[in-house]
């Protein structure tokens, strides 16, 4: 059977597109506003949240009638990571690099436009920066989004710029295309990028990516901090940690050029 022709199931787009409605939209939606975002009748949507939010995977907050992703949804996302080989690799490098540097670690893969973190490690006393697992990072003005970024292909940035352009979050964050490219450009010569309160003000962000065995990137691993933990004083050393960290990763998955970090594995 062809896959192709067989044809898609309306009520299921449906319900999906509302879900990825909600993803975008911090403190969730109210059914006006998911009808006026959709274009799908108002009895149609009401049904669909029912059905949603009886199964588990959306919650009605009883104050602001707003939808937002119930826990049921957030255990499967959880269940679904928590299988993915490259976290279980990378879990013990993770921790190591978090107390080395005494800093937030993520792990994060490229999903279509954007990446997804997929772990996280808080240092103790940790002021609790706002990430968690599946949260979507933005490849313009987040660590670990621009050092997956830095290698997508002319055509693939080009493409984000003309659907999505490049939200501004404030008077840090890059927005044109130009610039991201010089930037993007430089994550390649160093092998790291930069997040200098780009996506948020008084947080800075250090990425480098992980290879597979044909040099591939396949993911990316973050170290964050307040402005006062990452200062221009030691960031370069917090940089060579972090890529020592990321070449072992890549060794481990049969990148040839890891080897030069071997002694990262005996520290």
């Amino acid at each position: 059977m062809n896959a192709s022709r067989t044809p898609s199931v309306p009520a299921v787009e449906r319900a999906l597109n509302l879900m990825e409605s909600l993803a975008s939209s911090k403190n969730g939606l109210s059914l006006s506003q998911l009808v006026e975002s959709s274009n799908i009748p108002k009895s149609s949507i009401h049904c669909l949240l029912l059905t949603l939010e009886r199964a588990g995977y959306l919650h009605r907050s009883t104050q602001t009638g707003r939808y937002m992703f119930g826990l049921k949804l957030f255990g499967l996302a959880n269940t679904s990571l928590s299988g993915l080989p490259i976290r279980e690799q990378a879990a013990p490098f993770m921790m190591q690099l978090m107390e080395q540097t005494g800093l937030t670690v993520h792990l994060g893969v490229l999903d279509q436009y954007e990446a997804v973190l997929v772990a996280k490690y808080n240092p103790p006393g940790s002021n609790g920066l706002a990430t968690w697992r599946g949260k979507r990072m933005e490849i313009h003005c987040t660590g670990i989004g621009k050092a997956l970024g830095a290698y997508m292909s002319g055509t693939d940035l080009k493409t984000i710029y003309r659907l999505r352009k490049f939200p501004r979050h404030n008077e840090n964050t890059i927005s044109t295309l130009r610039k991201l490219q010089e930037d993007f450009a430089k994550i390649r010569q160093r092998s790291y990028s930069i997040d200098d309160e780009e996506d948020e003000i008084g947080w800075r962000c250090l990425g480098a990516p992980i290879y597979d065995d044909a040099g591939n990137p396949v993911a990316a691993i973050s170290i964050a901090g307040t402005i006062h933990q990452i200062r221009a004083d030691n960031l370069p050393r917090l940089a060579e940690t972090l890529k020592a960290c990321t070449s072992a990763i890549s060794y481990s998955w049969g990148y040839p050029k890891g080897k030069e970090s071997a002694a990262y594995q005996r520290a």
